[in-house]
């Protein structure tokens, strides 16, 4: 597995009890990935078009903040990415690919 990361400089936060900025922002972050993923589940359930048309309204008002809050995490370097290499891609477009012929 490629253990290269692409982050920002970390910026620095009191690791006490208390919640920091960090702590704070990564609650945030999941909270709202969670709300996404409520909404987008109870809009393809909603029966009627003006119901599924507010939820469809606040997902993507909730995913803009979940992507705010994920901006911020990553600027401050305390949301590390890390790329994946050409084989790994392959493996899983293979995975995937037995996948869908198991359902043919």
């Amino acid at each position: 597995m490629n253990q290269q990361t692409v982050k920002n400089p970390e910026t620095p936060f009191a690791e006490t009890p208390q919640l920091n900025d960090r702590d704070i922002l990564n609650d945030a972050l999941s909270t709202e990935k969670y709300l996404c993923s409520s909404y987008e589940t109870a809009m393809h359930e909603a029966s009627h078009d003006a119901l599924y048309q507010l939820i469809f309204s606040q997902l993507r008002d909730t995913s803009k903040q979940q992507r705010s809050f994920y901006d911020l995490l990553f600027t401050h370097g305390w949301y590390v990415l890390t790329p994946t290499t050409s084989q790994e891609i392959q493996q899983a477009v293979q995975q995937f690919q037995g996948y869908k012929q198991q359902l043919q």
